[in-house]
Order: structure tokens, then C-alpha cells, then sequence
């Protein structure tokens, strides 16, 4: 099993690098693999598209995805948001009922907006949403800081040891013969 850590930060080894090296720390410790995408630079270099693919890709092979940003103006940034709109528009299929945790980082403030932000992309694609014991962020102007906080820390490690276990929950449901249940899509218009 394999986990794809999505980071949109522009620092490519910032305060979401690391809280992300948390989570993947705890993935190995239940033997989950798992992998650093950084997409900040790429967008920013206009290389969107590229991104976007690569990430695509990424995501037939991969049982989870764990989306990490910093937070600009009490939201996830836009690279981040500019990478997920495409993504899920041309990758719906592959990430449809995959886990996936969102984790943010701040010096500060707007992490619990940020982290909605995050979360609506995989609600809408009916994916189950790993949780912890709080909210999914960190603190830390420098990745020393974010080191410092110890809840947060943990926080990210009970983020990947969750992700395992429902990881591992889906595998031995499905080797249970538990099948999933789907609807054809139903729009409805309130405009008449």
C-alpha cells in the first residue's frame, strides 16, 4: 500500500515538508509507503499541467493521498487549490473512495479555514476523510519551530497510523467480500 503527501507549499522544505515527514513517519511505522510530491515550485514555474499529470499518475497506484499546505490569507494557497481543481476534474475515477487527510501549517492563524478548504475536495469526491485527535495542523514560522510543537507533531503521526488503519480496514473489507455502494449521479435545479 502506498500513500501520495501532496505539498503546496513554495518552500520545498518548509513547516509542511516536515509536518508531512510526521505522517509519513507513521505510515513506514505500519508499513505504508508513501511519497513527497511538491508542487508549489512547479505551478509557479507554470508547469500546472505537468503537475497536475504527474500527480494523476500518481494517484492509479496510490491507496491514499494526504494534501498539505500552508496557510495564506486563512487559505490553503492557491497553488495548492489551482493543482486540486484540475486534479480532480481529470482524475475523479482514481481518487473516488481513497482516504485522504488534509494537513495545514501556520505561523498563526486560519488553519481551521484552510483545512476546510482541503477537505471539501475529497468530500465531494466521496472519499473518506482520516482524521486525528485535532485538527490537522501544525504550528511554526520555520521548520524548527513546527518541530517544537509537540501536539501538533503528534498530531500528524496519528494522521498517518489512522490512514494505515483504515488503509488496512479496506483491504481486509474487500478481501471480506464488503462491496461499496454507488449511485448514478442526480442534479437537481432550484431555478424554475
Amino acid at each position: 500500500m502506498k500513500v501520495l503527501l501532496m505539498n503546496g507549499s513554495r518552500r520545498e522544505k518548509g513547516c509542511t515538508y516536515t509536518a508531512l515527514n510526521e505522517v509519513a513517519s507513521a505510515l513506514a511505522e505500519n508499513g505504508i509507503e508513501s511519497e513527497q510530491l511538491f508542487i508549489g515550485k512547479a505551478v509557479m514555474e507554470g508547469r500546472v499541467n505537468e503537475i497536475v499529470q504527474e500527480a494523476a499518475a500518481k494517484m492509479k497506484e496510490c491507496d491514499g493521498l494526504v494534501v498539505g499546505s500552508p496557510v495564506y490569507y486563512a487559505s490553503a494557497t492557491g497553488e495548492v487549490q489551482m493543482v486540486l481543481d484540475r486534479l480532480f476534474g481529470v482524475a475523479r475515477a482514481d481518487l473516488s473512495h481513497k482516504p485522504a487527510a488534509a494537513v495545514v501549517s501556520a505561523r498563526r492563524g486560519g488553519t481551521a479555514a484552510a483545512m476546510d478548504n482541503l477537505n471539501k475536495y475529497f468530500m465531494i469526491s466521496e472519499m473518506p476523510v482520516v482524521s486525528s485527535c485535532y485538527w490537522n495542523m501544525v504550528f511554526g514560522n520555520t521548520p524548527e519551530e513546527v518541530m517544537q510543537d509537540a501536539e501538533g507533531l503528534r498530531t500528524m503521526r496519528l494522521i498517518g497510523h489512522n490512514m494505515a488503519w483504515l488503509l488496512k480496514c479496506i483491504e481486509a473489507g474487500k478481501a471480506a467480500g464488503v462491496e461499496r455502494k454507488t449511485e448514478p449521479a442526480a442534479k437537481t435545479n432550484f431555478i424554475r
